[in-house]
C-alpha cells in the first residue's frame, strides 16, 4: 500500500506521501524511482517552472527548518536552480523531498511547518506502521484545506477505511489515483 495525499489550494500545494512499515521499506527502490523521475524535470524544458508565491530564499529557509526536525533528512533535491533569467522575486527550485518522522509531524512546533502550503516542487515524505494509520488520518484531518486528495492502493479495505475517515472536496481513489495538482 502507498498512500499519497495532496491538498491543493489555488496558489500552493502540500504533498504527503506515506509509506507503510517503516523507513526501511522506503529503501525498497520506490524512493529511487521517484528521485529518478523527479531528476528528469528541468527548467530548460519547462517541466519545472518558477513559483510565484515563494522566493528561492524562502523555499531554502523552509527546507532548512524541516531538516532541523529530529529524525528528518533530505531525500533528494534541496537546491535552488540558478543561472536563469528568472527574477529573484520568484522561486525556482529542484524537485525536493524531505523525510519527516510521522510522530514529529503532529507536534505543535512542527505541524505548521510541515503542512505549509508550497505550490512548488517540495514534498514531505513520512512512513507509518499499520497501527499508526490513525495518526495519518489525524494529520489529514488537521490540515485546514480539504480541497482534493488521492489515495493510491489496490486494497479495498484500506481504501474504504481511508475514504470513510477523511473529508475532502474531491477524492481520487484506486491504484491510479492522483490529484489535479499532481501531474
Amino acid at each position: 500500500m502507498f498512500l499519497p495525499i495532496d491538498y491543493v489550494c489555488s496558489q500552493k500545494l502540500v504533498n504527503f506521501p506515506w509509506f507503510p512499515s517503516n523507513l526501511q521499506r522506503m529503501d525498497s527502490g520506490l524512493m529511487g524511482k521517484i528521485e529518478k523521475l523527479a531528476s528528469r524535470r528541468k527548467f530548460e524544458d519547462l517541466t519545472i517552472s518558477p513559483v510565484i508565491t515563494w522566493t528561492s530564499k524562502q523555499l531554502s529557509e523552509v527546507i532548512e527548518k524541516l531538516l532541523k526536525i529530529p529524525g528528518s533528512k533530505l531525500l533528494f533535491g534541496g537546491k535552488p536552480i540558478t543561472g536563469t533569467k528568472v527574477p529573484e522575486k520568484y522561486g525556482l527550485f529542484e524537485c525536493t523531498a524531505v523525510y519527516v518522522p510521522i510522530k514529529q509531524i503532529l507536534l505543535k512546533d512542527n505541524f505548521e511547518l510541515v503542512a505549509a502550503e508550497v505550490f512548488g516542487p517540495v514534498q514531505i515524505i513520512t512512513s507509518y506502521d499499520t497501527p499508526e494509520f490513525d495518526i495519518v488520518l489525524e494529520i489529514v484531518e488537521k490540515i485546514p484545506h480539504h480541497l482534493t486528495a488521492a489515495i493510491v492502493s489496490n486494497d479495498i479495505n484500506f481504501l474504504n477505511k481511508a475514504l470513510g475517515n477523511s473529508i475532502n472536496g474531491t477524492t481520487y481513489a484506486g491504484i491510479r489515483a492522483r490529484t489535479t495538482g499532481a501531474p
